[in-house]
């Protein structure tokens, strides 16, 4: 179910000849159901005297900017990097000004089952909920009954701004009301209470208004109200809970049906996850059901890893959108176990092409229109914040419709992944870069080395380093063959791009998966520099210090030498 919220303003200048309040409500498109409904509200410093557009830059930039975040961001890291980048802007403004643009702001995000507040100033966000209504903010303001209205804390005050954070559960019917100072001056938290209690939300900011100035407001006065009348899809900690409570499907055979869904056939079985093909009764559609072994059934981290598997391809799918590299993960209405619905794809996988064609049985142009794609996919992932961990060509599927995918994010990272999944060294050895066994943590290059291994092999028939095993750094001191060395029909443009992505030096590699395919796009017409020799002190620091170590005690010895035998003068 997408949002469903009951929205109404009312905003009056009061006894002011100028209205510097601003607010506004957007919620999200059909493919930003992700980060969910953003609402803010803004008063600007009358004394700075450019307080209206301050107000309105504030809340204009935070609900337009918003939406612009990657969906795998947690929502207090999308709203502190907007917030600290518009106070920037207004304090950079004010120094160059000689009027100050000032202003609070208060925002409120609703996203998933949560709900966020982010608050700078003496606007207020209050939360209704039966027969309660809380305050959810503390105004900054100077703490003296004659200084109440000499803010602390302002969006342009200050180069950086300190934003207040508080989170709770969102649930069906609250009620959430945002007002300038002018509207909660002169109404106690039971009055709100009261006014929107019955009526819409539009009838509830008006009697709030009203209520204000029928009260004696000396400000200009503004109400947003919020009623929360349907849930949007739930989030990664709903995916946790659901991942919890459900129980794992028993081993099923041929024939066995699960929530309308027939199995077809067996297609993995990798001793942690079953992987099965099915058909639909609803549209006698084709499936693949993905689910836990039941040896790992009562496995917490295990099961927390295939729901946040399930959480990101979701909103991967909803930001890629269908064929653009990714397979698409169905919702699973009324589940009555644990587990993943994908679309189903015919055809192979990269590997399984190559074990049937046999080494160097790819044409260098087919090979290289591969790569050119999941690179596109590996960008795409990685301007959402995600780190697949496990590019090999056991995880590119070509489907029957020319189509290259990216398969399996159940090792990926996106920050939100459990802290048990992120220690862990994932992926295939053979496939990942030095910098990972020695504990460094994993960033794009992860990937783009990755599909440099994979492309050294898909043109040769053999990975660059050999086959490497758990923690088998040794393989990793001598620089690979060029791969024309080992199919005379590589051109040499591509041996430099093939090279520059496995270099041993992480400072050589290309920094994006965008500069990877401009590269694997351009080929002869702009081919890259040559690749020098990886110096010995980036493949093996060890053996630098060896030699230090030997040089420096034949020194010594042949200084004892020198004092003991030699004669002197």
């Amino acid at each position: 179910m997408s949002f469903d919220i009951d929205i109404g303003y009312r905003s009056d200048p009061g006894p002011r000849d100028r209205n510097e309040d601003f607010c506004a409500a957007v919620p999200p498109a059909p493919h930003e159901e992700a980060l969910g409904f953003i609402a803010a509200i803004a008063d600007g410093v009358s004394a700075g005297g450019e307080g209206r557009m301050a107000a309105q830059t504030s809340v204009m930039t935070l609900v337009q900017d918003y939406f612009g975040a990657p969906p795998t961001w947690d929502t207090t890291v999308v709203l502190d990097r907007i917030i600290a980048a518009q106070n920037a802007w207004l304090a950079a403004h004010n120094r160059r000004h000689v009027g100050a643009a000032m202003s609070t702001l208060t925002a409120l995000a609703l996203r998933g089952h949560t709900w966020t507040v982010a608050h700078v100033g003496d606007t207020r966000a209050y939360l209704v909920r039966g027969d309660d209504c809380q305050q959810l903010t503390q105004d900054h303001v100077i703490d003296h009954p004659d200084l109440r209205s000499q803010l602390t804390r302002a969006m342009g005050q200050d180069d950086a701004v300190r934003v207040d954070y508080l989170q709770g559960e969102l649930q069906l019917g609250d009620t959430f009301v945002l007002l300038s100072d002018g509207a909660h001056g002169r109404l106690p938290p039971a009055r709100l209470r009261a006014l929107v209690a019955t009526g819409t939300a539009a009838e509830g900011s008006e009697a709030i208004v009203a209520a204000a100035l029928a009260g004696g407001a000396s400000d200009n006065v503004t109400a947003l109200v919020l009623r929360v009348r349907g849930l949007a899809r739930s989030r990664l900690e709903d995916a946790l809970v659901q991942s919890r409570l459900l129980p794992v499907p028993p081993r099923l055979k041929v024939g066995d049906t699960l929530d309308g869904l027939t199995v077809t056939s067996l297609i993995a079985d990798t001793d942690v996850h079953l992987l099965y093909q099915v058909r639909s009764k609803a549209d006698g559609g084709l499936r693949a059901l993905k689910t836990l072994h039941p040896s790992r059934a009562s496995d917490p981290q295990e099961r927390a890893m295939l729901a946040h598997e399930a959480w990101l391809g979701a909103r991967v799918g909803e930001r890629a959108g269908t064929g653009a590299g990714f397979v698409r993960l169905h919702d699973v209405v009324d589940a009555t176990a644990f587990y993943l619905l994908f679309d189903w794809h015919t055809g192979q996988t990269l590997d399984q092409l190559a074990a049937k064609r046999g080494p160097g049985g790819f044409g260098v142009a087919e090979v290289v229109s591969w790569a050119q794609s999941a690179a596109r996919s590996i960008g795409r992932l990685h301007r959402l914040g995600v780190i697949h961990r496990d590019i090999k060509p056991a995880n590119l599927h070509l489907g029957d419709d020319g189509e290259l995918r990216l398969l399996d994010l159940g090792v990926a990272v996106s920050g939100n992944e459990p802290a048990e999944h992120r220690s862990l060294h994932g992926g295939t050895p053979s496939y990942m870069n030095p910098e990972l066994w020695d504990d460094e943590p994993v960033d794009p290059q992860t990937d783009l080395f990755a599909l440099g291994v994979s492309l050294y092999q898909l043109l040769t028939g053999n990975l660059p380093f050999g086959d490497i095993e758990p923690y088998q750094k040794l393989r990793y001191r001598r620089d690979p063959k060029p791969p024309s060395r080992l199919r005379p029909d590589v051109p040499i443009w591509l041996d430099h791009v093939v090279l520059k992505a496995i270099s041993l030096d992480k400072r050589q590699r290309f920094e994006t998966a965008e500069e990877f395919g401009l590269a694997l796009e351009r080929g002869a017409s702009r081919p890259l520099l040559a690749q020098g020799g990886t110096p010995i002190a980036v493949r093996d620091p060890v053996v630098l210090w060896q030699v230090a170590f030997a040089v420096s005690v034949l020194f010594n010895l042949m200084l004892m030498y020198w004092l003991l035998f030699l004669p002197k003068n």
